[in-house]
């Protein structure tokens, strides 16, 4: 049985990376950072869940064999009856779809992954609850533990070394496959398609949590998370939801369209308002809520599909992002595995039509995506749930030493190869200062 115990902490985000310190010790850990942005875009289409949330240790993992993973989903999650945090990877896509993956993968990641956690911490302001676990602890224990977290010190740290990062693209390659790209889009084989490339290194030494602290300096955003499972690290930064669901209400909020943010309040306003008029960037964020609002439909009541919010543009440090919102009530009785059938992977890293795009996806890109792409959140004891979508973020195999992240953007008829390109080392850029690779060429 698990207990939630309340406590009062110091304010700031000292708390929190000593949580994360502590948390090193755990073979899995899942924390979900919203940096304020629940308070902060306080709107009827936040829908806002935590402020902080962590999961450390397990009492109950699992990694279903390929192909039988949706069931087994279902079926772990039913007799769990607790909470549970994990993953679903992008080429869990090879079991929605009969599609497959032959790639090359650097990091390792399962294609699903579930754990009930030892303790969970839930942070609201100076407000900290713990979700404990009778047979792990007691109250006596769980204050003593707050205690000694908020007390303890914070070593001196590094980020570590990334090693030589090499690119998946030559320039001139990577503009090569998005005119076959377009090819398709004339021949009328798509209309948009979320095309992506990987940066890598074969050598990396790098300190996660550090790592991650320094990614959410360099760009906090609403659906953060840090992510361990054993040897395999996931430091992510990502803007988007991919889905929430309260009871039998689910929420959808795909983000497409991207601006680089101005030097001063004046030409923010001007790259904002040109976003918001841009016809690529609407079209391609519109196209992603029509196929939102298709999958959405195959397991939710009759006319309950509604577009709550379109193309609305969004501040984040160094980018404006234009986000939609789709709600539905499910259909009763709707199991996850449907849910995730339905819906997975997310039509903003896919395309339209889906399973077409994705067919073309492995054609022309160089790496597998794992979980870049994918998911990462967490499924209450009700069946309540709320993930994200892998963007901005680095993964890590800590024993491999190899590193990679990936960015990309939607190409559409309207699309200048020139300009995806540059839109790639706008969002590749972030990441390699975090890496302190400022000075490498892009």
């Amino acid at each position: 049985m698990r207990i939630f115990t309340s406590f009062r902490i110091g304010s700031g985000d000292g708390f929190r990376k000593k949580l994360l310190e502590w948390c090193r010790r755990f073979n899995e850990i899942c924390i979900l950072e919203s940096n304020g942005y629940g308070n902060r875009f306080q709107s009827e289409h936040s829908h806002y869940s935590y402020d902080y949330i962590a999961a450390a240790g397990s009492v109950k993992r699992f990694s279903p064999p390929e192909g039988n993973v949706l069931e087994a989903i279902d079926e772990f999650a039913g007799n769990a009856g607790d909470w549970l945090f994990g993953h679903l990877s992008y080429d869990l896509k090879n079991e929605t779809e009969k599609l497959f993956s032959r790639h090359h993968d650097r990091i390792g990641f399962p294609s699903a992954t579930f754990f009930v956690p030892e303790y969970i911490f839930i942070i609201e302001g100076n407000n900290l609850e713990v979700g404990w676990l009778e047979e792990v602890s007691n109250a006596e224990e769980v204050g003593e533990l707050v205690n000694m977290i908020e007390s303890s010190a914070l070593p001196e740290t590094s980020p570590g070394d990334p090693g030589f990062v090499k690119e998946a693209f030559r320039k001139d390659k990577y503009l090569e496959a998005v005119h076959s790209i377009l090819s398709h889009i004339r021949r009328g084989d798509i209309y948009e398609v979320n095309f992506c490339q990987e940066f890598y290194s074969d050598n990396a030494s790098i300190d996660p949590a550090v790592t991650w602290i320094k990614l959410l300096e360099e760009s906090p955003t609403p659906f953060s998370c840090y992510y361990k499972l054993d040897d395999k690290y996931l430091m992510c930064a990502s803007p988007e939801r991919f889905l929430k669901k309260t009871g039998r209400e689910i929420v959808s909020q795909p983000i497409k369209g991207t601006a680089p943010r101005g030097q001063d309040p004046e030409e923010d306003n001007l790259l904002m308002e040109a976003l918001e008029a841009d016809p690529k960037e609407r079209s391609e964020n519109i196209m992603i809520t029509d196929l939102v609002r298709n999958d959405l439909s195959v397991i939710a009541d009759r006319g309950t599909v509604q577009v709550d919010e379109l193309c609305s543009v969004y501040p984040f440090p160094g980018v404006f992002q234009m986000q939609s919102t789709i709600s539905a009530r499910l259909a009763p009785s709707t199991c996850l595995s449907a849910v995730i059938k339905a819906l997975f992977p997310m039509g903003s890293m896919t395309g339209a039509p889906k399973i077409r795009s994705m067919e073309i996806i492995e054609q022309y890109e160089r790496s597998k995506r794992g979980l870049y792409s994918g998911a990462v959140g967490y499924i209450t004891p009700g069946m309540d749930f709320d993930f994200n979508v892998v963007i901005r973020s680095i993964q890590y195999n800590i024993k491999k030493s190899a590193l990679s992240f990936m960015v990309g953007g939607a190409i559409t008829c309207l699309s200048d190869p020139e300009k995806e390109f540059n839109e790639c080392k706008l969002k590749a850029g972030a990441i390699m200062r975090v890496l302190g690779l400022e000075n490498n060429a892009v």
